[in-house]
């Protein structure tokens, strides 16, 4: 649980390897992933560096792996998930089998893939002729026909159906074309051969199949008759053009008979061989689709170890491998032994050695999280990746953000369908994450279930606080107000009031939030409501504030900053407390002090008339009044403008006391760094003239400091930057939190309209007819309430909870100049990798 307040203790780390022990140890720390290893040669090329060359195998591995894979999928068969534990990194004796394996599995699929490839083809072409025989002979039954002979005379003319006395024969062509470009055809042949050729088409009523993509497609058979070898050079090249497949087609009836009957019989022997062709591809893809995701994770594995690998340096025998890397303080031991098993499992005898090493260089921030705090902690690093050994905001945001969230989202009904969702998320966690779906959005509300839980269970808290369920409220343990009025006066009146001073109110509150007679009232509900959540969210923001300030004296102990304590701390919480801390016991002191007016109207008793609600002063009006050293005009005569004795001295004092804390945030800090420089520099100037007195050989004067000027006048521009923000963030940041107030005000008016304007008026409708128009309201209201008040308003609510995190809270003492430490990991290379594929 350290490591969730503040981040691990990290260690740089120098580790030698034998060569030969190098690959079986850094496969051990990639399973145990909690080491950042660095790049010690940066200047080198990647192509240059040592195990390129295992690298490209790996690659070239790859590339034949996703091949398999792709035929796979594309034949819809299933590959087997991995059972149980991941396979380990195989051995690098091992890479050269896999490699004859993959080679002789991909040989094997690009021959049959290639030999069925052709087969197809020699197929598609013999069906084409066999509808092509079908078709033309109904086009040369059509062209016999003598009711045809005016198409052949428009055709040729008079003079070319006879030439020396005997009718002229036709040439043909036959062939197929894709249907879409019939159109086109047709009036490219009419206008290349203008007119004098005569096209017959029919479509072919079955797709075919295109060898080269598998594709479906649709294709018709024509036929061209033309008179001369002009003619037939031009139609031939037409058909060129378009793509059109010509066959032979014999003249003779019989010719044709006989050739269907040739083309049927080898189009049967063809189906044989391409079933068998088709039965041997899929057992070799189903062998295949038995190991191909364990194949594919020993390759990931092989291809990381080697990429890290490249990040080490050779020393001068070329024996050993030197590594640096940064390590969790804490987890020493149990890389050592990780180290150990690696010597181990490659036979070496030397073991490897891993020694600290001092260094200034800022190490990487890491925070060990679960699946439950990892969300939160991922919300953090959004703003900005914690420095070094800074407090974490993270442990109290787990509990601080969904409240803030249900401050705004208060609701028992809508937080209740929230709570549900994220329950239901969390209890079908295992099964929900085996189905790896593929939809960005599914995947934000899943990796934080926890923080929709949560926000859920808050919400229905705060919406028994605020008595309201969808708009409604819950009478549990019975109001503290009670209706005196007779029948016939509730009858004749719209619009009643209850008195607190007198019996309609029974003098103590309701058991547990607000009571639900406020639901009844009309006039002064939002008055009242609006009042109690504005204080309330001035209250929480204080305290929020306050803490944050108090977190950065953490910071300053834990980094022995001491002069920030006295100079940051110090002033910045003093400022906070006398101002605003203060209007908030003004708060306090006014709920208890004054009460209900004196149950005897017009009673003269001075101090039961100062303690009445007549006379509570304004906390808006008193804290401005404070700020302007003013005291209230506008008090009634028998009323009292202070809530306690001494208050305006004490306020004056307050104000003076955290003004003059404004000069101290400004001024302190260079000042300190200014008189310390100059400590020194007195010190080193002193020592270097004893060294002169005492004869010392060699005693050369102190180079002058350099820069002193510019580092105090960059110290005193960042303070003065911090001291304004600070000042002027808190009057801000106070009323930032407002928007608690105001986004539940609006949330409660929403799921008010939605029930008046739907669901009340489905509950009056009376009759069958009723039942029908309250089901359909029903959905209706049902439908609002999800996707916009439970939905949209639920991401309102989430964006502003998130900016008082980030802005008002952690501004006070959270730098986020940090780096994420990222250790070597099979597990986050694998994860990665799959989320590419999909």
């Amino acid at each position: 649980m350290g490591s969730l307040f503040r981040s691990e203790e990290m260690t740089l780390c120098q580790l030698f390897l034998q060569s030969e022990a190098a690959y079986a140890c850094v496969s051990e720390l990639g399973e145990l992933g909690l080491v950042q290893f660095r790049d010690l040669n940066p200047d080198v090329n990647a192509f240059q560096r040592k195990f390129v060359n295992e690298v490209r195998r790996c690659d070239e591995m790859e590339r034949k792996l996703r091949y398999l894979e792709k035929e796979i999928r594309r034949d819809g068969i299933p590959m087997l998930e991995i059972p149980g534990e991941v396979p380990e990194a195989p051995q690098p004796r091992e890479m050269i089998d896999l490699e004859a394996t993959f080679e002789k599995l991909e040989n094997e699929l690009r021959e049959v893939n290639q030999n069925a490839e052709a087969l197809k083809r020699n197929y598609l072409e013999l069906t084409e002729l066999k509808h092509i025989l079908r078709k033309t002979q109904v086009f040369f039954d059509e062209m016999a026909d003598p009711s045809r002979e005016e198409e052949q005379v428009t055709l040729l003319g008079e003079e070319g159906l006879m030439a020396g006395g005997q009718a002229l024969k036709l040439g043909f062509v036959a062939g197929v074309i894709l249907r879409e470009r019939i159109p086109a055809f047709e009036r490219m042949l009419w206008r290349a051969c203008r007119g004098n050729v005569f096209l017959r088409q029919a479509e072919i009523d079955t797709p075919l199949e295109d060898p080269s993509s598998s594709d479906q497609v649709y294709k018709s058979v024509f036929i061209i008759f033309f008179q001369g070898d002009q003619l037939k050079t031009r139609v031939k090249k037409i058909c060129e053009g378009f793509r059109a497949t010509l066959y032979p087609c014999p003249e003779a009836p019989a010719d044709r008979r006989e050739m269907a009957m040739g083309v049927m019989t080898r189009i049967e022997d063809l189906n044989t061989v391409l079933g068998q062709t088709q039965d041997h591809r899929h057992r070799v893809l189903v062998a295949a689709a038995k190991n191909i995701k364990n194949w594919f994770v020993k390759v990931r594995k092989i291809k990381a170890i080697y990429h890290t690998l490249n990040l080490f340096n050779l020393d001068v025998t070329q024996k050993c491998l030197i590594a640096e890397c940064w390590v969790p303080a804490l987890d020493m031991e149990t890389i050592q032994l990780a180290l150990r098993r690696g010597t181990e499992r490659s036979g070496s005898s030397v073991p490897p050695i891993l020694n600290r090493m001092e260094t200034l260089e800022d190490p990487p921030t890491y925070n060990r999280t679960n699946k439950f705090t990892s969300a939160f902690q991922n919300l953090i690093y959004a703003y900005g990746v914690a420095t070094y050994r800074e407090v974490n905001p993270a442990p109290y945001t787990i509990i601080t953000f969904p409240f803030l969230f249900a401050v705004m989202f208060g609701d028992l009904g809508h937080g209740a369908l929230m709570a549900a969702f994220g329950f239901w998320m969390c209890y079908k966690e295992k099964p929900l994450q085996a189905k790896k779906i593929d939809s960005e959005i599914w995947n934000i509300f899943f990796g934080g279930r926890y923080i929709v839980l949560l926000m859920g269970l808050f919400s229905m808290y705060t919406g028994l606080i605020y008595n309201d369920i969808f708009s409604k409220s819950l009478n549990i343990f019975g109001s503290s107000w009670r209706n005196n009025y007779n029948e016939s006066t509730l009858r004749e009146n719209k619009a009643l009031q209850l008195n607190p001073d007198s019996e309609d109110y029974l003098q103590h509150p309701y058991a547990f939030g607000i009571d639900p007679v406020w639901q009844l009232a009309e006039a002064n509900k939002i008055i009242f409501m609006n009042a109690y959540k504005m204080k309330i969210s001035i209250i929480i923001g204080v305290f929020h504030m306050l803490f944050g300030v108090c977190m950065s004296l953490w910071n300053h102990i834990y980094f022995k900053r001491r002069i920030s304590i006295y100079v940051e701390f110090i002033p910045q919480i003093m400022f906070l407390t006398l101002l605003f801390f203060y209007m908030v016991l003004l708060m306090f002191i006014k709920w208890t002090t004054y009460g209900p007016t004196p149950p005897f109207y017009g009673s003269q008793d001075p101090e039961i008339v100062k303690t009445s609600g007549f006379c509570a002063p304004s906390i808006l009006i008193t804290f401005i009044n404070m700020m302007l050293f003013k005291t209230d005009a506008n008090t009634r005569p028998q009323c009292d403008p202070t809530m306690f004795a001494g208050q305006i001295g004490l306020q004056k004092f307050f104000v003076i006391l955290a003004l003059l804390c404004v000069p101290v945030m400004l001024f302190g800090k260079p000042y300190y760094l200014m008189k310390e420089q100059k400590k020194r520099a007195s010190q080193g100037h002193q020592s270097i003239e004893a060294a002169a007195e005492n004869g010392v050989a060699g005693g050369a004067p102190a180079p002058a400091p350099h820069g002193h000027d510019d580092d105090i006048t960059e110290v005193f521009i960042h303070q003065a930057i911090h001291t304004i923000e600070y000042v002027l963030g808190s009057v801000s940041h106070t009323a930032s939190y407002l928007r608690l107030w105001a986004l539940s005000l609006a949330h409660a008016q929403l799921a008010e309209v939605a029930w008046n304007m739907l669901l009340r008026k489905g509950l009056k409708s009376a009759g069958y007819q009723g039942g029908i128009y309250l089901y359909v309201v029903f959905a209706g209201w049902a439908a609002i309430s999800v996707s916009i008040l439970v939905l949209m308003e639920g991401l309102s609510a989430f964006l502003h909870t998130l900016r008082l995190h980030w802005v008002e809270f952690q501004s006070k003492f959270y730098s986020g100049e940090g780096y994420l430490f990222q250790p070597f990991s099979f597990e986050v290379i694998l994860d990665s990798a799959g989320q590419a594929e999909e």
